[in-house]
């Protein structure tokens, strides 16, 4: 069976850019594209005029998908269609139920070895779904980008933060990053979790200048090409950065690992910067490596194996598979969310 119409069942900002590259490969295959945008954390306006929205369960129902796809942890299970879980993220240290089925999806798209052999060890235990690895459609823009700019004229630094009032560092960092930029020794790129306080949000917006930039966008693969240096916290746009197979400086990152640079000290963020600026050997060769585990595809084709996945579990690959249960109360849950 050759699927047909493609369903983008979506929460949050960041998976515009998720689905995106999907998106562009269902067409090319001559598959159709229907978007269910749900939640007030959504902004709409970011939907392009080519794409079309359905505006209701009951109207994805009447679509009648043959696949739906979801870059979060739920979708609702009355849709028509398999479900496939695409991630909205690498795994990050700190952050629960990273590997935990909650019997909504009946095949996994796995981004490296860091995420396939924790599900694939749950699909033998639960029997009820397939896990492929294919890598994370996201990435495809930033690994097929050819373009060879000309070196940043001074180096560039962008911080991102992620939202949780225990792991983020927002709220921690205005000073010393309001210092730092006015040296003007470095070029800022900042850009927030879409979840985080407005009013934090509000404080680095009031500290643009020439040195420093705010940027709100549903895409940041153009940042991460652009920056030299990441300054982070746990946020996993972090593990997207490296990927580029650049630095990263993070701020109370609750494991110590050796393709970062980590400190508790705010005083010490300038000089680590400085230090991943000029790009260590060993701290190098650690990121290549760690890259290999999180995602050692990078040729920009793993939508391409994603759709690949959907067509082998629809023609043979759901065979055998035990039917999954969906608690009541989850179902519940779902119908009084999104219905």
């Amino acid at each position: 069976m050759i699927a047909q119409r493609h369903l983008f069942f979506i929460t949050q900002n960041y998976s515009y850019s998720i689905l995106r590259p999907l998106q562009d490969a269902i067409r090319a295959r001559g598959g159709e594209v229907r978007w269910l945008l749900a939640g007030k954390e959504l902004n709409y306006a970011y939907l392009r005029d080519d794409e079309q929205q359905l505006h209701s369960v009951e109207e994805a129902i009447r679509y009648m998908p043959d696949v739906c796809y979801a870059p979060g942890d739920v979708i609702p299970y009355m849709i028509p269609g398999i479900k496939v879980s695409v991630f909205h993220g690498f795994n990050v240290a700190g952050k629960k139920n990273k590997f935990k089925v909650r019997g909504f999806f009946d095949l996994y798209c796995t981004q490296g070895p860091d995420t396939t052999e924790p599900f694939q060890a749950l699909a033998d235990k639960h029997k009820n779904f397939r896990v492929v690895e294919t890598g994370w459609p996201k990435l495809d823009p930033l690994f097929n980008n050819t373009d060879r700019d000309e070196p940043n004229k001074k180096p560039t630094i962008l911080y991102s933060s992620t939202f949780s009032e225990r792991l983020t560092s927002a709220p921690h960092l205005v000073s010393t990053i309001k210092q730092l930029s006015a040296k003007s020794n470095w070029q800022w790129l900042v850009t927030l979790h879409p979840k985080i306080k407005p009013e934090i949000v509000s404080v680095y917006k009031a500290m643009q200048c020439d040195t420093l930039r705010y940027i709100e966008s549903d895409d940041l693969i153009p940042l991460l090409l652009q920056a030299d240096v990441m300054l982070c916290d746990t946020s996993s746009i972090m593990y997207e950065f490296l990927l580029t197979q650049k630095p990263v400086v993070t701020f109370r990152n609750l494991v110590e690992s050796p393709y970062f640079l980590n400190t508790d000290n705010a005083d010490e963020i300038e000089n680590l910067v400085a230090q991943a600026i000029s790009r260590p050997e060993k701290l190098m060769q650690a990121i290549k490596h760690y890259s290999a585990a999180i995602h050692p595809l990078t040729d920009g084709k793993s939508s391409d194996r994603m759709l690949d996945a959907v067509e082998w579990f629809l023609s043979h690959g759901h065979k055998g598979l035990r039917k999954k249960y969906l608690d009541p109360i989850r179902r519940y849950k779902i119908r009084k969310k999104f219905c």
